[in-house]
This record gives structure tokens, sequence and C-alpha cells, in this order.
């Protein structure tokens, strides 16, 4: 073995210690590896669920190609969005005339029903004022006077793609939806899914709403975007949620908002236009799916449909045949905030053990919410938030602490491979297995699929390692 060889294993031997781990959690200004996007992502994704609506950056080219090929590797989809390409004269002078050509050529070449400007570092770090730009591309004929345009201020070097969604969706409504009128109030349940990549998911909410005969409105829906069939031709412009019901949005009977921390903005706005909201966590597993229908049921004020009420069952059963394999199992956890509490939640109900929760685009609201849910069970007097830590800081607790099983994104894989454990892929972004986003992980049919997503990963691990002697057919 070489000198380098022998140098290069006792580092990596270091990196595996407790002494390595105070350092690492001891470091303030690197951050390396967080798990999260920035915030012109979210306002990308949140974009695509209006019809006709063309994402528009105001920003660089690069930094819009990041946003597309991120969610392309995803979706496994082609995901549209035009950028107007400042550059660093667009530093030094101002980015108005890329915005007004921008606007100009989107506008002509892409026919759009809505375009959604959201900005980039460029934009923010000098000061461009998107809204004096916008009316000069108006006074110039870049675009007609009265052709709708979103804004969203949506600077990467805070936040994260949540924050960029939510900002994004208040633009939408604030530019689409016309005053709220007492005597125009419809009655519609809009429901808001938050900053959700599963097109499954939504497609779910909407198979479940009708179940429920719940006048409604999905608000974004990009389900159809993000997922299209491929029936030999390219359309650009898929159904989403339509331009009337974003007309009407303030109109609303009520709204119910499915994630707690990707919409604040938008929920604080609407209760300041005397809209009716309700806020519910994600609704994954059985108590949270247990609110969400009980919510949609205050709303219609009809009974639970029987086939919701045998779709449970199913589901219990599913947890009763599997219990035993997830039950004491010890996991570690990364993601988003309101995933984290569903899947958290989920795990308490299966007596699973959640030891490390990592959250780097955490908030003082979910870490009192994510404590508060852990002191409830006796599953979760184990486990330690880290808020606002990073995949590295993860890896130390893994080699440090181990645990059964990771539960999280593709970013997770190299800390598995050197922990030694398995990884379920739950959140975004996803692309080193295909179909997933296609599977619901809400309602009662994503409690089944994350069981099975779970025990078949420790079963097939079971099998992998076992002894020739025991090596059997049943597990």
């Amino acid at each position: 073995m070489s000198h380098m060889e022998t140098k290069t294993k006792a580092t990596t031997a270091w990196l595996n210690t407790v002494e390595y781990r105070e350092k690492n959690f001891a470091r303030e200004k690197l951050v390396i590896n967080p798990a999260k996007a920035c915030q012109p992502l979210g306002a990308l994704l949140c974009a695509l669920g209006v019809e006709g609506c063309l994402p528009f950056t105001h920003g660089s080219q690069g930094c819009t190609a990041y946003f597309r090929s991120t969610l392309s590797r995803h979706y496994r989809e082609p995901i549209a969005a035009v950028s107007d390409s400042m550059t660093e004269d667009s530093a030094v002078f101002g980015g108005q005339s890329n915005l007004i050509e921008g606007l100009k050529n989107a506008y002509a070449v892409y026919n759009p029903k809505v375009i959604a400007i959201f900005t980039s570092c460029m934009a923010e770090v000098i000061g461009d004022d998107i809204n004096a730009y916008l009316g000069n591309a108006r006074e110039q004929g870049a675009i007609p006077q009265d052709f709708p345009v979103a804004q969203a201020n949506t600077p990467s070097f805070k936040g994260s793609h949540i924050t960029g969604y939510d900002t994004m969706l208040k633009g939408l409504i604030d530019c689409l939806a016309t005053p709220r009128q007492e005597d125009k109030i419809n009655d519609r349940l809009y429901v808001v899914p938050g900053f959700d990549t599963y097109p499954a998911n939504l497609r779910q909410y909407k198979r479940l709403l009708k179940v429920m005969d719940a006048p409604y409105t999905l608000l974004p829906d990009y389900s159809d975007v993000v997922d299209a069939p491929n029936l030999g031709t390219y359309q650009l412009y898929q159904k989403a949620t339509s331009i009337s019901e974003m007309n009407d949005a303030l109109n609303a009977a009520s709204y119910l908002f499915l994630q707690t921390y990707s919409t604040p903005t938008t929920s604080k706005y609407l209760a300041s236009k005397a809209v009716p909201i309700e806020t519910l966590s994600m609704p994954i597993g059985i108590s949270g799916t247990d609110k969400f229908i009980e919510s949609v049921a205050k709303f219609t004020g009809k009974d639970v449909p029987e086939e919701i009420t045998i779709e449970r069952g199913r589901a219990i059963d599913a947890m009763t045949d599997s219990h035993q394999y997830i039950h004491g199992k010890k996991f570690a956890l990364f993601g988003d905030p309101d995933i984290l509490m569903g899947v958290v939640s989920f795990l308490l109900e299966m007596g699973g053990e959640p030891v490390h929760i990592v959250c780097t685009n955490s908030t003082p609201l979910f870490k009192k919410a994510m404590e508060s849910l852990l002191s409830s069970s006796p599953y979760g007097q184990r486990a330690t938030l880290y808020a606002g830590k990073d995949l590295w800081h993860l890896r130390s607790l893994l080699v440090t602490e181990p645990v059964d099983m990771l539960i999280g994104d593709s970013h997770g894989k190299w800390a598995v491979r050197d922990a030694n454990i398995p990884l379920v892929r739950i959140g975004f972004p996803i692309t080193d297995r295909v179909n997933l986003h296609r599977y619901p992980i809400i309602g009662y049919s994503g409690v089944i699929n994350i069981i099975t997503m779970i025990v078949n990963t420790f079963l097939e691990d079971v099998d992998r390692n076992s002894p020739e002697a025991y090596f059997e057919m049943m597990r």
C-alpha cells in the first residue's frame, strides 16, 4: 500500500469519529450540501400550475438552465421556462432592456395567457425595480397594456424553494384574481397542495375530492404539465388551474392549505382579503389523512363516503400486516419541513423511531411543531431535530450514531454508502430512480405505498445479507 493510500484511509477513518463530528458541528460560515434548492426553482414549479402560464426568469440564462434541468431530471419531462439572459453588462447598467426585450419575444413567440416573472440573485443584488420595468414595457408596446404579468421577488441567497413557491403563488393570485365581493362568493373549496413534487399526490387529492363530492379547485395544478402523456406531439401548455378559476380565487368559499411551511405568505395574504382559510399538515399517514378527510367532509356537510372508509380500512390492514418490520427500527430523515412532519408522524404510527432529523430550511414554528409531535409519542423520545444543518452534518450523525435506514431524496445516497445503510427515496429531487413521483405518498393509498417502499427495502437487505442457512422463502 502506498503512502498516499495509507494517508487516505487514515483520513477516511477520522471522518467517521466523534472527534470529527464535533469539529463538523462547530463550523458556522461554511455550508456543505444543504438539503434545499433556491427560491426561483419553487417559483417556476408554481407557475407551471396555471393555465397558459409561461415562467420567466429575470436573471441569467444559466440560472434558468439549472432550474429547468433539476425539474427535468426529477420528472424526466421537458420543463418550459424562459429567461431574459442578464449578463455582466446588465449587472452594471441594470436589466431593464433585457426584461423589455424578453417580454416582447416571449409574448410573440410562445403566446402565453399569463407570464410569471421571478428574479434570480443578480437582479436582486443590483436592486432592479421589476414593477417599474414592467410599466415601461407596456408603454413601449412590448406587451399589451392589459396583458397579465405576475411578479415575485425570489432572491436565491435567502429562503429556499418553498419560499419561492409561496411568493409566486401570492403573485399569481394578486395578478389574476378580481377583488372579493360578498355577493359573488362561489361554492368552491380552493385546495392548495403546497410545494409538492409528486403529480400522483395532486391526482390523489382530486380523486378524493371528487369521491367526496366537494366542489373544488386545486391551486396550482401542474400534475399534467410535469407528467404529460406521450401522444407523439409536444404541447407547450397542458391542462392546469384555469384562468377563470384564478380570476375567481378571492371569491372562494374557503381555502384549504395542505402544507404549513411552504405557504405562510399566501395564507396571510388571503386572510387580509377576508378569505376563510384552514391549514393542515401534509396528509401523510393515517392521522394526517383523517384530518384532511374530516375537513373536506365538514366543508361539504356530507357524510364520508363508504369508498373512503374502505380505503382507510385497507391502509390499516397494510399497517397491521407489516407493523413488525418497522416497529423498533431506527430512522434518520432529511427534507422539507412539511414532508418531514408527515413522514415522522407516519413512522410514529408504525412504532418506528426517528433518531436524526435534518431540516436545512427549518423555521422556528416548524421546530416547535416537530418537537411537540415527537414528545407526543413514546417512539419519538430519542429523536433530535437538527434545524438549519446540512447533509455533511447528517453524514457525521449516521457514522457516529448508526440507524437502520435513511429517508430522504437522492442526495442522501453518498451518506448511506459511507454508513452502510439503505436509503428510501422520499422528497425532491429523486434523480436516480424512476417513477417514484407517480406513486402518491399522501392519503390512505400513500400509507400503503410508503409501507411498501420501507418494508421491501428492509427485506431486500435481509435477503442480500442472509447466510445460506437462513435464506428463506417466507419473510
